[in-house]
């Protein structure tokens, strides 16, 4: 029989010891987090740098709250404002919500010093469990899952490697089935263009997949990267240096479906015939995108039974929710490609 849990907040780091580390007072302390403008330049460095070395997370939930513990999960997801991950979150916080528990989210929008903060700022409020995206975390962020005595899950990758539970799919595994679908169709010459936000680890990871199918195919792979912000201008920029090149692609990946949309209506307005001139291929499904003429094809991601999984291995994990074994720690699932009239 596995051995109980230790109790939560047991061996926390305190303020007190932050206070002594810095050679200051618990007042200055508090004051560094609650009334940082109150303290010199000089004492906010020496208490941030003792913060940061004992990994201390302010308890939000101290002094009479404690009855909120473990009614609160955590979630940080690169961008709450793009559709890709709504279907997840909501998932996720109807089922959380039916068994009595809330959901907190953040958007790290690819930024691993935000994604950070916002770790260490749920943590503060003892949550039941937490759930990231993906596996790319700074060196500080790791430090601070390693000593958090509570479920920890990553959601939206598949790494079985690492120890928290993972719920997703191979982003490498999306690239090679994106360039053998276009291959299958007869498409030799294929670009790929990346995210122009910076940050987003995974849409590299999916080039790499493709890169490594088309060198296995004989091919060679064109890598595009835009340095325009807004995606449908980035996958305008995209779509007119590529198709301004002696030797045009035939077929274009894009990271995402907001980047070919871009790439789609620029192509279009240059006169160019979608996909007989050049196919476009996307990424997440996005509502609009079997509204575009032509429509886009795209790899869908399962977006919704990641929320739906995530859940149900989180309540699982805090005893939530019957269940006679540990919670199954690997969940691989799997995009799909939706074909449409831009392939």
């Amino acid at each position: 029989m596995d051995s109980p849990r230790k109790r939560r907040g047991a061996g926390r780091v305190t303020l007190s010891a932050v206070a002594e580390r810095a050679g200051v007072s618990a007042i200055s302390v508090s004051r560094y987090f609650n009334q940082p403008g109150q303290l010199s330049e000089d004492l906010r460095e020496r208490i941030g740098a003792a913060v940061a070395a004992l990994g201390y997370v302010p308890n939000q939930v101290a002094g009479g709250l404690a009855s909120a513990r473990g009614r609160i999960v955590g979630m940080v997801v690169p961008n709450i404002s793009g559709p890709i991950f709504a279907d997840t979150i909501q998932a996720f916080s109807d089922a959380l919500a039916a068994a009595g528990y809330q959901v907190l989210l953040a958007s790290s929008y690819f930024s691993e010093d935000k994604e950070e903060s916002a770790v260490r700022a749920f943590l503060g409020w003892n949550p039941a469990a937490l759930v990231l995206t993906s596996h790319f975390h700074s060196a500080a962020c790791e430090a601070l899952l390693a000593a958090a005595d509570i479920p920890l899950l990553e959601m939206w990758d598949y790494q079985p490697q690492r120890a928290p539970i993972q719920i997703g799919f191979s982003h490498y595994q999306v690239g090679v089935d994106a360039a053998r679908y276009l291959y299958g169709k007869g498409y030799r010459r294929i670009a790929f263009v990346q995210n122009s936000a910076p940050g987003d680890y995974s849409a590299l990871d999916r080039r790499d997949g493709y890169a490594d199918t088309l060198r296995a195919l004989g091919l060679q792979p064109w890598m595009f990267v835009p340095t325009a912000a807004a995606p449908f201008e980035a996958g305008r920029q995209a779509m007119e240096a590529l198709m301004a090149r002696s030797e045009r692609p035939d077929a274009i990946i894009f990271a995402n479906d907001n980047l070919a949309a871009g790439g789609l209506l620029a192509g279009q307005r240059a006169g160019l015939r979608i996909p007989q001139d050049c196919a476009v291929l996307g990424f997440g499904d996005y509502p609009f995108a079997e509204m575009l003429l032509p429509s886009l094809t795209t790899l869908k991601p399962p977006a919704r039974e990641i929320g739906e999984r995530a859940a149900e291995r989180v309540l699982q994990a805090i005893g939530a929710r019957p269940s006679e074994q540990a919670p199954e720690r690997l969940n691989l699932l799997h995009c799909r490609v939706v074909e449409r009239e831009s392939c």
